[in-house]
């Protein structure tokens, strides 16, 4: 590869990452709201030229969904590696996903929600498209943690699979109801959580030769 097409795959990186970076900008401040138009004027670009980086609509979601997913389980991993006892671990992951989805709220939804039924059609995200899709993915990933870590007894990879889809969506259900109604604190949601999660969790037994959970 000449040094021509290395400088502009890096001009080309990080033209993508300047708007997204755009993106993010207008869906904070938008939340599901946020459109094309409006993404394309916060860059300074034509909506054609946001079209040719990104494709279409889908393409530009599943890129900022990327982004925000990618820096959800860096966030998690860590959690999960830190250096305290099992139960502690287990607060701390939820504590974690809780965390993220409180402190930028209008991602959250943008990334989960459709935007308001009166917005237009062409200008609206298909959430319901690429959110499924998100949310498999935090399972599968969380599901690889488990199996490197907890030895579940037979069918243990299939175990984990189970269980990496189901916390994963137990977390999506009870902070999407919590984040709308704020029913109780932060902490009193990770602490009942958790209590539902620790029966099978507190006999299980660390993987020979894993990192251990």
């Amino acid at each position: 590869m000449g040094t021509t097409q290395v400088t502009q795959q890096r001009s080309a990186h990080s033209r993508r990452r300047e708007l997204l970076e755009a993106a993010d900008r207008v869906v904070l401040r938008d939340g599901p709201k946020a459109s094309m138009n409006a993404i394309a004027a916060e860059a300074g670009i034509t909506k054609p030229i946001l079209y040719r980086h990104f494709g279409d609509k889908g393409g530009l979601y599943r890129a900022l969904a990327k982004r925000h997913t990618d820096a959800l389980l860096s966030a998690l991993r860590a959690a999960l590696d830190a250096p305290a006892g099992r139960r502690e671990r287990v607060e701390a992951t939820l504590d974690t996903y809780l965390a993220a989805i409180e402190a930028r709220p209008q991602v959250y939804r943008f990334l989960m929600h459709p935007a308001d039924a009166g917005q237009q059609p062409e200008q609206a995200f298909d959430v319901g498209l690429h959110s499924a899709p998100l949310l498999r993915r935090l399972g599968e990933e969380l599901a690889k943690v488990i199996a490197e870590r907890v030895d579940l007894g037979p069918d243990s990879e299939q175990l984990a699979r189970v269980w990496g889809h189901g916390i994963v969506g137990m977390m999506h259900a009870a902070g999407d109801w919590w984040l709308g109604e704020r029913p109780c604190s932060r902490a009193q949601l990770v602490s009942s959580l958790a209590d539902l999660l620790w029966g099978r969790l507190s006999v299980a037994t660390d993987r020979a030769g894993g990192p251990g959970f």
